[in-house]
């Protein structure tokens, strides 16, 4: 790999943080490998351009082979994917799994400038990984600036063959993603909040799998409608592709059981209101009801949930839900229209500041925690972080004016007060080659330099520092990372995701982490396991793992870093997705 020509700007408006471990349904073409090794598949992503249509109107977007969403990647535990990426378009792109844990497949991972340097214009990269004990729903889309507004797909891994769910087997299983459309280009629209340092423009509407749907301006021809059998249940596989915004989500008149959190199957449970933040997948099973006819339809509806001060979508979307004859072999296509579903009820959502919804829901997750999957929750660990994440300020270049609290400052998310400096080199490269001094250095604070009133008053300077920081720690460490929210600009929700390995939420409260008290109430017997996991608004979430993937561990934060092959993990931040 060499180093990009097209260096990104720092991130001003979003963040994470990254651990890195190293050491020295339409099924693709199947490779068969010897027994018990599982099944190579091989795909092809073309990144390409395509002229799209939503809300009257047309733009030309990136895509994968020309779908929108992308195509689906199937394949089973086990399997070792193939999937090469060819680059057809101006831009730089890299491609990532989201929640594969890439067991010693690092290179494969996918965040641009850390674990690889970007495809550029005309040229391919092969990405070659196996899915080692993981199963159920993740999903796969762009790692680099805002192309994954567009750029994004289910990665929907099967149980091997002839072992079953530990629940009923649906009558079928139907990927649902959120999305987001903007009638401008994203990356128009992230370029001018990094130069301006406010808040990005918000989405025009969100989607489900790419349409907008009724509630919105000419869009009634653009409904997700979902047809179902009466007395049957069907599994959905729910993933909030949505850039930034966490959202709720229900159907009218029937109620949901998760059954799964990150392709992690968990303790039953039922819903009326599902919550998902970004980055997040929650498999529901959904359970139709007998007697009702044939053409009966019922609205699924989402809408955001939001406390902070900047800026997000604040509108509200839908689909159809719409009982079939249960004798009829093929679906029929049915007129819609605006007036058609005017006259359905609609489902009641939780107001968009809803944080004790949001944390009962998050409450009910546990792992099932038995002999088929175990929750190994580190009991005791090796090493402790405590990262406060939130926005605060950058100063504004000289003779400009900018948008962030005051038109002399920028908006600059950060942790522990220091916002992610983005490299021109890939990380994992020039660890790789032992030429790392210049792009990082290994002195990432563990906790806060400087420590205040995380959700009280905000202290009076409210400037961070920048830099491509890391900390390091031995392979096969226990670790534990406290993730605090702050007020200093205001109380929001952080989702965070970790590269390359899972998590267990053992822990999370409202207010300042107390490392007196709040320990002894963590849950150590079945917390659940995640990749994903939002940081409540105005409080704290404690996560346990163990850093046994050697090569691998990118954090990310929103709103590697190579451990080297001395058996070293290391740490840094990086922007979100």
């Amino acid at each position: 790999m060499a180093v990009s020509l097209f260096p990104l700007p720092a991130p001003t408006c979003f963040l994470s943080f990254c651990f890195v471990v190293m050491s020295c349904i339409l099924l693709s073409p199947e490779i068969v490998t010897p027994s018990n090794a599982g099944i190579v598949r091989q795909y092809t992503f073309n990144v390409q351009l395509k002229n799209v249509t939503r809300l009257c109107h047309t733009k030309t977007i990136v895509t994968i082979n020309g779908k929108y969403p992308g195509p689906r990647v199937i394949a089973r535990e086990g399997d070792n994917l193939l999937i090469k990426v060819v680059n057809n378009v101006s831009n730089n792109i890299t491609i990532h799994w989201h929640g594969i844990r890439q067991i010693q497949s690092g290179w494969a991972d996918g965040p641009s400038y850390v674990t690889q340097c970007p495809i550029q214009t005309g040229q391919s990269y092969v990405y070659n990984y196996t899915i080692i004990n993981q199963r159920g729903t993740l999903w796969w889309h762009a790692h680099i600036s805002w192309l994954r507004a567009t750029v994004y797909g289910p990665l929907i891994i099967l149980p091997k063959k002839n072992v079953p769910y530990p629940f009923p087997k649906p009558h079928k299983e139907v990927p649902i993603m959120f999305g987001e459309w903007w009638n401008e280009d994203p990356e128009a629209v992230i370029s001018q909040a990094l130069q301006t340092g406010g808040g990005p423009n918000v989405s025009e509407a969100y989607t489900i799998n790419g349409l907008p749907g009724p509630l919105y301006n000419c869009s009634v021809k653009d409904t997700f409608k979902l047809k179902v059998k009466p007395g049957k249940t069907y599994m959905l596989r729910i993933i909030n592709a949505a850039l930034n915004d966490d959202l709720f989500f229900t159907i009218a008149n029937h109620s949901l059981t998760v059954v799964e959190a990150d392709a992690v199957y968990v303790k039953p449970f039922k819903t009326d209101v599902l919550f998902i933040t970004p980055g997040q997948t929650t498999n529901v099973l959904l359970k139709t009801k007998h007697n009702f006819p044939a053409k009966s339809r019922f609205i699924m509806a989402g809408s955001p949930y939001f406390t902070g001060s900047g800026t997000f979508d604040n509108t509200t979307f839908a689909g159809i839900l719409e009982y079939e004859n249960p004798n009829s072999p093929v679906s029929a296509s049915s007129s819609f229209s605006n007036t058609t579903f005017k006259s359905l009820q609609f489902p009641t959502l939780p107001l968009i500041n809803a944080t004790s919804v949001v944390a009962n829901f998050s409450s009910k997750f546990r792992s099932l925690a038995n002999s088929q999957f175990p929750a190994n929750v580190p009991k005791t660990v090796d090493k402790k972080f405590f990262f406060t994440v939130g926005l605060g300020t950058n100063p504004c270049p000289k003779n400009q004016t900018c948008q962030g609290p005051t038109n002399r400052t920028k908006f600059a998310a950060s942790v522990n007060n220091i916002s992610f400096a983005m490299p021109t080199t890939a990380l994992l490269q020039s660890y790789f080659f032992g030429k790392s001094n210049g792009v990082f250095t290994a002195d990432f604070p563990s906790a806060p330099l400087m420590p205040f009133n995380y959700t009280g008053t905000p202290p009076n300077n409210t400037n961070v520092a920048n830099g491509t920081k890391l900390v390091v720690v031995k392979f096969n460490t226990t670790i534990e990372v406290v993730m605090q929210d702050t007020s200093i600009i205001s109380a929001e929700s952080h989702p965070l995701h970790l590269h390359g390995f899972n998590f267990y939420v053992v822990g999370q409260g409202f207010g300042n982490f107390d490392p007196k008290n709040d320990p002894a109430k963590f849950n150590l017997v079945d917390p659940v396991e995640r990749n994903t996991v939002g940081v409540p608004s105005g409080g704290w979430v404690a996560i346990r793992f163990q850093a046994d993937n050697p090569g691998e561990l990118h954090s990310q934060l929103n709103q590697s870093l190579l451990n080297d092959f001395q058996n070293s993990f290391n740490v840094t931040m990086m922007r979100f997705f």
